[in-house]
């Protein structure tokens, strides 16, 4: 639709656009015709946002359409390579809809770990977006979590991974697994969705925390365990 398009690319470019009123009222149309032009406009709508890379729009009444990923498709984003996602080489910063689907995940993580009461935190970057921002840092691609290994058995889902090794899908549809890279969990949005929350588990030693997968970020490191005590 050129009206959209031209008034998009305008606003981003700061461009001065008036826009001149039909000349001359269409002529009824039958109830068929109105219909199938609509869905034509929707359509080359959703294409006109692909097109631009557009994930959210927040219309004038409040309302908000979302042209991103969801739970049955992939993130938007590719394999992280080097640390670093593909659209920060864009200079973008995380889609509205990728940070949808991580406030999403990490809610529904936190409510289960809460459920099965097992003492929790925030992790690495999670934790400095939260104490910097209150929110996922917006260049983020996951959540860390660290959390008490003594606790996993009390997590159905936790457990049967430390048994069996076997990716578990709860009723939500999220899928807990094993990372690959060592001894933690990774909670992704679903099974094609692969936004996911990582469970970093700890335990004392001495009355410093620590862990058995150190994967050389310059957050991950021990702390002392008087740090998580009231």
């Amino acid at each position: 639709p050129v009206p959209s398009s031209l008034l998009i690319q305008g606003s981003l470019r700061n461009w001065s656009l008036g826009l001149i009123p039909e000349n001359f009222p269409s002529s009824p149309r039958p109830l068929r015709s109105l219909w199938k032009a609509q869905n034509s406009r929707e359509r080359r709508h959703r294409e006109l946002m692909e097109d631009f890379g557009i994930k959210r729009e927040v219309l004038g009444d409040g309302r908000e359409r979302w042209h991103g990923c969801r739970k049955d498709t992939p993130r938007c984003f590719g394999s992280i390579r080097e640390r670093t996602p593909s659209y920060l080489h864009l200079g973008r910063w995380t889609p509205p809809c990728c940070l949808r689907a991580l406030r999403e995940t990490t809610r529904h993580v936190v409510g289960a770990l809460e459920s099965a009461g097992i003492r929790y935190w925030l992790e690495g970057g999670s934790l400095l977006g939260a104490v910097r921002s209150g929110d996922i840092i917006p260049w983020d691609y996951d959540v860390d979590l660290g959390l008490y290994q003594e606790d996993l058995p009390k997590c159905p889902y936790l457990a049967a991974l430390v048994a069996t090794g076997t990716p578990q899908e709860d009723p939500e549809g999220f899928l807990w697994e094993k990372a690959p890279e060592g001894e933690f969990f990774r909670v992704h949005f679903s099974r094609v969705n692969r936004l996911h929350v990582d469970l970093w588990p700890f335990y004392p030693r001495g009355g410093t925390m620590t862990k058995d997968t150190w994967l050389g970020h310059p957050q991950d490191v021990e702390f002392p365990e008087r740090f998580l005590l009231p």
